[in-house]
């Protein structure tokens, strides 16, 4: 890995400890002022007052214990770095204390500005209950 996606490795690894901590001040560290979160059945967030927004309602709604896997880090332009991800583990709903499986696919678009790099784009895409339990099989 070349230095700008080794960059974007070690924020991967940030945005893991962010989401598992229910950390909103530490994930919007991690994104560009005008970044863009677009989970699945949400409509996307763009900047930081709408990430602090999305941020802030997934962690009164749920508890994170998630593991990303690293699929792919690939410089695509001088200032453009995307990373694929899957990450697994599991969730916890505060309103009704339910616990189950949590898998999904991500899309990480970050460009290079004045300082470190950061996150401009987080795309997810939620897999299956069969994915889930097919992922967990394989390990």
């Amino acid at each position: 890995m070349n230095a700008d996606e080794t960059a974007v490795a070690s924020i991967l690894k940030d945005y893991q400890t962010a989401l598992n901590g229910s950390d909103t001040q530490a994930v919007l560290k991690l994104y560009a002022p005008g970044g863009v979160f677009m989970p699945q059945h949400s409509p996307s967030s763009v900047g930081t007052a709408a990430l602090r927004q999305a941020y802030d309602a997934v962690f009164a709604a749920i508890t994170l214990t998630v593991e990303f896997e690293i699929a792919e880090i690939r410089q695509i332009a001088p200032d453009w770095v995307l990373a694929r991800t899957n990450s697994a583990g599991r969730t916890k709903n505060h309103a009704t204390g339910a616990e189950g499986p949590e898998a999904n696919q991500e899309l990480f678009c970050s460009r290079r500005s004045v300082g470190p790099e950061r996150s401009h784009a987080t795309v997810f895409v939620q897999q299956t209950r069969r994915e889930v339990d097919r992922r967990r099989h394989i390990k």
